[in-house]
């Protein structure tokens, strides 16, 4: 019981190496092997009046639930649905017992949680049942694994969870979404406590649904910002692949291959565009080409053009739990299924079909990050060198490597000051230059405000395709590369947005 009493949230894992999952028709719950979605995610409740017993909410806001349906008519186990009901009850409870390394789960009539095995319609499913057969004594036993939920998860689950119970208006809708993103002076919490007592289906728009859009869109970018190489898994999981002849990519279940890893390469100039390349060092590219004549889908494929442009590029957008990566022109990277030619394809897409939606979604594994590390410098005085001794002459002629490292910690900052109608400054017209530590935006805006001697600016990139200026967000671009940024003086009345 001691390992639900500091958990948030929990992965239970049935002895058919499946993870107990809530369906998203938000009745359902089965096994599946994929565990690293949200809905493998099961949230922690104490009882408070009984200290041995926990509940288990999916990441719908509904609760796990014993119920006393048949599973089957004329058959032992009773159905185990996520549910809300009107009072929180007994057939919400579960007793976990240890059994060994592992956890049984009782219910509120004595039987056990049990991840049934065999043909269909038992395989996959969940009931609640007493194991007769030693065949099926392993059925109730689970591996319990602590999930390590974000901060934002937190919140957003608690509004998710009350509003099932709640009735708002739109003004109190928008409240809580700015509460989240910070957008709005009222707390989640507190907003919800305005909340009345009735049901409602929490659906936001205007305003907070762009927000939410830029605040998942920030964290999609974070995924690959320190990603060397990453997998990407499909709705259907299966990865993608690149294909031996160097040149098609597909989807196939094998995500131990190396021809499952793709290089994490980032545009210079936009911390939001990444390339992604192959074992064979290609890039996965969007071409024109269509994967069937008459159909809407272009081939994705691997390709090392002269020169790297806008069809190797992709802009990762998260979207739940999941990513969707969208190319220049607005298509997205999709997972094909069905019958051939279409089953395992990979093509460039925008669904239009509901069926189709998920489609075009990835989860992304992050196999190998980004390290930075300096060579090790040797001590002057360990050198123990005559100054005219060959030796010595030879280590004085090698301060160029003794200072590399120092070097490869900064960044040279070419900067020019811009008001907010695009006119630069008299005095800076010509543009200065500075060296500068650090990788992120703040310590670069303190510097640039002591440089320039103003306080209110704003750090911006110019677009060389467009010529427009765009605000620099979270971190500078790796590896230490030079920059070229403009410093836009007080905005006025128009701010941050007449930027863009």
């Amino acid at each position: 019981m001691e390992i639900f009493t500091k958990a948030k949230a929990v992965k239970l894992r049935s002895h058919l190496e499946k993870s107990l999952v809530a369906d998203d028709d938000q009745e359902t719950v089965r096994q599946s092997r994929n565990s690293s979605g949200i809905r493998a995610r099961w949230f922690v409740e104490l009882v408070h009046d009984k200290p041995n017993v926990i509940r288990l909410r999916s990441c719908h806001g509904k609760y796990l639930t014993a119920t006393d349906i048949p599973f089957l008519l004329g058959m032992m186990g009773n159905k185990v649905l996520q549910t809300v009901p009107d009072k929180m009850d007994w057939k919400l409870q579960w007793e976990p017992i240890r059994d060994g390394s592992q956890i049984k789960f009782r219910s509120w009539c004595g039987k056990f949680l049990r991840a049934n095995g065999g043909t269909p319609p038992w395989r996959n499913s969940i009931t609640h049942d007493e194991p007769h057969t030693g065949a099926t004594q392993r059925w109730v036993l689970w591996d319990v694994e602590v999930v390590q939920v974000p901060e934002s998860d937190s919140v957003l689950e608690y509004i998710s969870s009350v509003s099932r119970f709640s009735s708002v208006s739109d003004e109190v809708l928008e409240t809580l979404s700015d509460g989240v993103f910070g957008s709005g002076p009222q707390s989640p919490i507190s907003a919800v406590s305005s909340v009345k007592s009735t049901r409602f289906s929490m659906v936001s728009t205007g305003s907070p649904k762009q927000t939410n859009s830029n605040k998942y869109r920030v964290a999609a970018v974070d995924l690959f910002l320190n990603a060397k190489a990453v997998r990407l898994r499909s709705h259907h999981d299966k990865y993608l692949v690149a294909e031996e002849d160097e040149e098609s990519v597909s989807q196939d279940r094998n995500g131990s291959s190396k021809n499952a890893r793709w290089i994490v390469e980032l545009v210079p100039g936009f911390e939001n565009i990444t390339r992604l390349k192959s074992v064979y060092n290609k890039y996965l590219t969007a071409s024109n080409q269509p994967l069937l004549l008459g159909t809407t889908g272009r081939k994705v494929i691997q390709s090392l053009p002269k020169r790297l442009d806008s069809s190797v590029e992709w802009e990762p957008l998260s979207a739940g739990n999941h990513v969707k990566l969208k190319t220049r022109y607005g298509n997205f990277l999709r997972a094909n299924g069905g019958l051939p030619p279409w089953r395992n394809s990979v093509t460039h897409d925008i669904p239009h079909k509901t069926a189709t939606q998920d489609w075009v979604l990835w989860d992304v594994d992050v196999v190998e990050i980004q390290v930075k590390s300096l060579p090790a410098v040797p001590d002057e005085d360990s050198l123990n060198l005559e100054p005219t001794s060959p030796s010595a002459v030879s280590a004085r002629s090698s301060d160029s490597y003794v200072d590399s490292p120092h070097k490869s910690d900064c960044r040279t900052i070419y900067y020019r000051v811009e008001d907010d109608n695009g006119e630069a400054d008299d005095e800076a017209a010509e543009g200065h230059s500075f060296s500068f530590k650090g990788n992120n935006v703040a310590e670069l805006t303190h510097k640039l405000m002591e440089e320039t001697g103003h306080e209110d600016i704003v750090v911006c990139t110019r677009s060389p395709l467009n010529g427009k200026l765009y605000p620099l967000r979270l971190q500078l671009p790796p590896n230490n590369a030079d920059m070229h940024v403009v410093v836009v003086l007080p905005l006025g009345s128009r701010g941050e947005a007449s930027l863009c």
